[in-house]
């Protein structure tokens, strides 16, 4: 198999993990002996997990300020299906959403989420974090995570908390009301580095793009989304000696409004 066609195979496991070809080993959680210390255990194509250098999730204790390219969103206002995996609640995209980084062009496929959040700053976690996972031609990823705090209630997110599945099953048609742009903050800078899927196979083909601003949803949002997930985040990893940027452009004065006084979940 081509490097090309490989990375196609590993980005559409990614993106559909019921799609795994048979043979493929997907039995992971997040606790207990199939837990984050085993997932380098899976399967052949998960050994990334355990003995990767370029692993995601990290901590954000720094980071350089660069001129990073603006992130150019252009997604439809709404999702096309809804799933509990068993692992989390996802929402599949229909084509038409896209998002541009300089010269590169990516399509959103699926966004998820994660609680409490993945991503840490100088050590501290959030409630919640979403990531949109975009696919470029080539099959590279590009995931753009969004941190989520406790406060003013946030729709979009409160109408996927109503319309979840409660268990694990196929997905089924979205609530037409969920957009997806109403889950990025008003600021679009970002943290960039190079990292991996912070899910079994763990493959090292993700430009991720943490924004620095989170988003408000409701306290009884979260509470009711770890009635089904309590806890579905991989611990940190290291660095690794990896660089961390900072986009240099500056958030507008409504998302600095919206971030005053939001506090990291202890």
């Amino acid at each position: 198999m081509n490097r090309r066609n490989a990375l196609k195979l590993i980005a559409g496991l990614a993106l559909c993990p019921a799609c795994a070809p048979s043979g493929f080993a997907a039995e992971w959680s997040y606790d207990g002996a199939h837990g984050p210390d085993h997932w380098g255990d899976v399967d052949a194509a998960s050994k990334v997990c355990g003995v990767g250098n370029q692993q995601s999730p990290i901590d954000i204790a720094g980071s350089m300020r660069a001129s990073l390219p603006r992130l150019g969103f252009a997604w439809k206002k709404s999702a096309d299906t809804i799933v509990n995996n068993g692992h989390t609640i996802q929402l599949n995209v229909a084509g038409g959403s896209t998002l541009k980084i300089g010269n590169d062009a990516y399509k959103l496929v699926q966004f998820h989420f994660h609680r409490p959040s993945e991503h840490t700053i100088a050590g501290k976690s959030f409630p919640m974090e979403v990531h949109f996972v975009h696919q470029a031609p080539s099959g590279a990823l590009g995931v753009v995570g969004v941190l989520m705090t406790a406060g003013r209630a946030n729709p979009a997110f409160a109408r996927i908390v109503a319309t979840m599945p409660q268990s694990t099953g196929p997905a089924v048609k979205a609530d037409a009301r969920i957009d997806p742009n109403a889950l990025l903050p008003a600021g679009h800078s970002y943290y960039g580095y190079a990292g991996s899927l912070t899910t079994p196979p763990c493959s090292e083909v993700v430009s991720w793009m943490l924004l620095t601003s989170p988003i408000t949803v409701a306290a009884a949002d979260i509470d009711a989304f770890a009635k089904l997930y309590p806890m579905n985040a991989r611990p940190v990893q290291k660095v690794n000696r990896r660089y961390v940027l900072r986009s240099q452009v500056a958030p507008s004065p409504r998302a600095a409004a919206a971030g005053a006084g939001t506090t990291p979940a202890q």
